[in-house]
């Protein structure tokens, strides 16, 4: 079927998630299908080829065209395509992906339950959470908290978990068991003066104010991304966790380490609880399991929880939670070949060390920029927020659309990078394959576009540099 074909069969058909619905479908707006990837870089169905700073949506780790995974799918196809993981079933693709993920596991965790995506496998951990308080007899406590500007999913619990107003629009969203508390963003919330550190003191104190108020009796768990991802991409401030942390500790308050974009080397470790010293009770990986070669996610159990649920079959018999394609065999295939390459090849460490690199490089290209209010970022992920005003760090209106006018210009010199759904920030999280040289590409095609844009906002008159 030839580009022009596909394109107007996709308008007529396909629903396309976080999209202008009548724009597309109208052929309003622009439509870019992907052909083919290799590497960093992905081609599109009329030939363009670009570097995919964003890895897909954070996922696809260890780059495109990797054979060893393609062809581990192929071979666990042809024995065994499927069975389902209830009462007791298994097949060695799962059991052997267990074994490799509970080895890189922080210390305390138990088991893994397996789903789809990230958005299951947080729907999976509320109903853990909820069962563990009742098996203990706290009927009250079932009120999650999460973070403004959070992202834990898009259906009814974890679409209300995340604090972004998009997600919640004409959904009858939030759900009445979830409430939010302050986003750690210092570089947006904190008082003028304010250090990091009073400011994580601040965000806890917020947050136990929050429980006091709600009732500690009422409240269940926290659920956090290590480092904020689609919120802005926001690394916590110097002693976030640890004054979070106590404040769950105080009040009996489990913790939900979200680590479906820092799970798997993202970050420069293996997750993001091994950076920031968190120690949580349930974990939630998903994308670098598989980097996106198929859609798995999984729930990891810490011991105090699974000692509860265990009681909880003593009492009740099996628990009543399962997904037709839990431990999906084609799944745990694609995860074993993923994760060894991300062994053999040392992608943790590269994320590491690349990633200083990167952050350096972005640090010298954008600081003194005049449009770039702040430039953030661990390992691979990176984040530049624009402002119209570098000094007082006010925002542009949002008619100005200057995020989504930066992203269409690194588009337009070959390079995709997010502009992200809270306020102009433009996001990065590119393959962890990349090198030196790739960031520098990456870096210099960005500076083309913001140059590019702050032009033409100066020309418009939308914009004044300072």
């Amino acid at each position: 079927m030839d580009r022009q074909r596909l394109e107007e069969v996709d308008r007529r058909t396909v629903f396309h998630a976080s999209t202008h619905l009548k724009d597309h479908a109208s052929g309003a707006s622009f439509a870019r299908i992907i052909d083919s990837g290799s590497g960093i870089r992905v081609t599109d169905a009329s030939g363009n080829e670009f570097i995919d700073a964003f890895a897909g949506l954070y996922c696809v780790n260890v780059g495109y065209g990797r054979r060893e995974i393609t062809q581990a799918i192929q071979r666990q196809a042809e024995k065994l395509a499927y069975y389902h993981t209830y009462v007791g079933h298994s097949n060695e693709a799962v059991i052997r992906l267990s074994e490799k993920v509970m080895a890189m596991a922080p210390k305390g965790m138990s088991k893994i339950y397996y789903g789809m995506s990230g958005s299951d496998a947080n729907e999976t951990q509320i109903k853990l959470v909820w069962y563990y308080n009742n098996i203990l007899g706290r009927e009250k406590k079932k009120k999650i908290i999460s973070r403004h500007r959070g992202y834990h999913g898009s259906g009814l619990m974890t679409g209300s978990l995340t604090g972004l107003e998009v997600f919640h629009n004409a959904f009858d969203l939030p759900l009445p068991q979830v409430r939010h508390t302050v986003a750690a963003h210092h570089y947006r919330y904190a008082e003028p003066g304010m250090s990091e550190e009073a400011f994580s003191r601040f965000c806890a104190d917020e947050l136990e104010a929050l429980i006091e108020k709600e009732g500690a009796d009422s409240v269940a768990a926290f659920i956090a991304e290590p480092v904020m991802g689609t919120g802005g991409i926001i690394p916590p401030p110097k002693g976030y966790w640890e004054a979070i942390q106590a404040v769950l500790k105080q009040y009996d308050v489990l913790l939900i380490a979200d680590e479906v974009v820092t799970g798997f080397g993202r970050i420069g470790t293996s997750f993001g609880c091994e950076l920031y010293a968190i120690k949580p009770d349930l974990i939630t990986v998903a994308k670098g399991l598989t980097s996106g070669y198929l859609p798995l996610s999984g729930v990891i159990v810490g011991e105090k929880i699974w000692r509860v649920l265990e009681q909880g079959s003593e009492k009740l018999g099996p628990i009543g939670h399962g997904w037709t394609y839990s431990g999906h065999a084609l799944c745990a295939a694609a995860g074993i070949a993923n994760l060894e390459i991300i062994e053999r090849e040392r992608l943790v460490e590269n994320a590491r060390d690349t990633g200083a690199y990167f952050q350096q490089a972005m640090h010298t290209a954008f600081d003194a920029h005049p449009l770039v209010g702040e430039v953030r970022g661990v390992g691979l992920l990176a984040a530049l927020e624009f402002v119209a005003d570098k000094k007082s760090r006010q925002r542009f209106e949002p008619a100005a659309k200057v995020g989504i006018r930066i992203s269409q210009a690194c588009i337009d010199r070959g390079l995709i990078a997010r502009a992200m759904p809270h306020g102009d920030i433009l996001g990065f999280a590119p393959p962890l394959v990349i090198n030196r040289e790739q960031v520098d590409e990456v870096v210099a095609r960005t500076r083309r576009a913001v140059d590019s844009v702050a032009e033409t906002l100066e020309r418009d008159k939308v914009w004044r540099a300072a």
